[in-house]
């Protein structure tokens, strides 16, 4: 059973077919967001470390850490800040992190300083990337995400996506790392754009899982896109990518809707034993005023792991706010 295992300094998760879904937190990303791009620039943390408690707070098994402000000299900016952010994150909660950056500078900074085994978000099929990334993965023994995506671009056709995987894959073992360390994107389209996207990532996944045999996660609100209400879409997409086979989601935990579809999904696939983790977290579940329900939340994998050692990029640019 293929098991993709991430650590901080004191806690163990496993992403994996037979594991609660892992929910990656994405909020601590200045893509989009002007106001925090504008205070990580001054050296003002105070939105980072709230998100980083609260998506901890409403579930996140994981937080994804960017600290991409600026296109202007990321080279230059980005490695200080992002090592900055991850001592901040790391020092507050001890879920693992994903180390989200497209510059490699920065990705190795930030390596030097994680604590445990973090995920690198990410590389790609373009052999510049390759080349860059997979080295420092194998060096740091640590996972990474695969965006199925090289030189030409995203391309419409899964198929071609799936070969981009592969690829990946392939190139992955050539420096010595094993598929169990690849966790694939396919790439999430917009339903409202591409009316069959949602078919599209169904099949790469049953792909993905029973021809390579590995994880796999996704931008999860990119599929809502443009759309209005896209909570709801997300919501429903939850359990249907799970029943196909995803593994883990960069998304907002913050949103209990989204997070109530993760644990039921848990539930209904086997992964939450006994129904334990849905029944500690809703059985004082009382509808509040206006109709809106509330619930004490816990972590969605909660009972997957254990205790112990050690953008706009495509695939994760569409967040939903």
């Amino acid at each position: 059973m293929t098991r993709t295992i991430v650590a901080s300094a004191t806690r163990e998760i496993i992403i994996g077919f037979d594991q609660p879904f892992c929910v990656i937190g994405e909020r601590i990303n200045p893509t989009g967001r002007k106001k925090l791009a504008a205070e990580m620039i001054e050296g003002n943390f105070d939105t980072v470390i709230k998100d980083a408690l609260e998506q901890v707070a409403a579930g996140a098994t994981m937080l994804d850490v960017n600290a991409g402000v600026t296109s202007v000299n990321p080279n230059e900016t980005e490695p200080g800040l992002l090592v900055q952010t991850m001592e901040i994150v790391q020092g507050l909660v001890d879920v693992p992190l994903s180390i989200d950056s497209s510059v490699t500078a920065a990705i190795e900074a930030a390596l030097k300083v994680a604590k445990g085994r973090p995920l690198v978000n990410s590389v790609t099929g373009e052999e510049e990337k390759l080349e860059a990334i997979l080295p420092l993965c194998k060096k740091y023994d640590v996972p990474v995400v695969a965006i199925s995506n090289d030189e030409t671009g995203i391309s419409m056709d899964p198929d071609v996506r799936f070969a981009v995987a592969k690829k990946i894959v392939e190139r992955a073992m050539d420096y010595g790392i094993k598929p169990h360390d690849i966790v694939v994107d396919p790439l999430v389209m917009p339903i409202g754009a591409l009316g069959d996207a949602g078919r599209q990532v169904f099949a790469l996944l049953h792909r993905l899982r029973h021809e390579l045999k590995v994880n796999t996660t996704c931008g999860l609100s990119n599929i809502s896109f443009g759309l209005p209400h896209r909570h709801g879409i997300n919501a429903g997409f939850i359990p249907m990518v799970i029943g196909a086979g995803m593994t883990s989601a960069i998304m907002n935990p913050c949103r209990p809707q989204e997070m109530e579809a993760v644990r039921a999904a848990n539930v209904l696939n086997g992964t939450d034993p006994n129904c334990g983790n849905w029944i500690m977290t809703y059985r004082d579940h009382k509808p509040a005023e206006g109709g809106v329900v509330t619930a004490t939340a816990s972590p969605a994998g909660a009972g997957g792991g254990r205790r112990g050692g050690r953008a706009g990029r495509a695939g994760t640019s569409a967040r939903a706010e």
